[in-house]
């Protein structure tokens, strides 16, 4: 039985991020997000989708070239956290990433 799609829905922040992409990569990382997280978006790979580890948010991380998409995955809802280049993402990722530890 077909799953349903996964519902994207960006947050106010990744928005930003994305307007900010060159229009070349923006094309890149919004067909990236279609292709991986529409349909399969916990399905791990060595390459592409990591599940983060010791964090409640976000949950997972997209690599599209030197570009990062950290997303949640909720019931059918994906939700696209941040959209960050390569050299930036340790740095959001202490900013913005929450531990599991309470």
């Amino acid at each position: 039985m077909a799953r349903m799609p996964y519902t994207i829905i960006l947050a106010p922040e990744a928005v930003e991020d994305l307007d900010e992409l060159k229009a070349n990569l923006r094309s890149e990382v919004r067909e990236g997000i279609e292709t991986h997280l529409r349909n399969q978006p916990e399905k791990l790979s060595r390459s592409r989708i990591k599940r983060l580890r010791k964090l409640s948010q976000p949950q997972y991380r997209l690599r599209i070239g030197d570009v990062r998409v950290f997303y949640d995955v909720i019931e059918q809802k994906v939700e696209v956290l941040a959209i960050v280049s390569k050299s930036e993402a340790a740095a959001w990722l202490a900013k913005h990433g929450k531990s599991e530890e309470k």
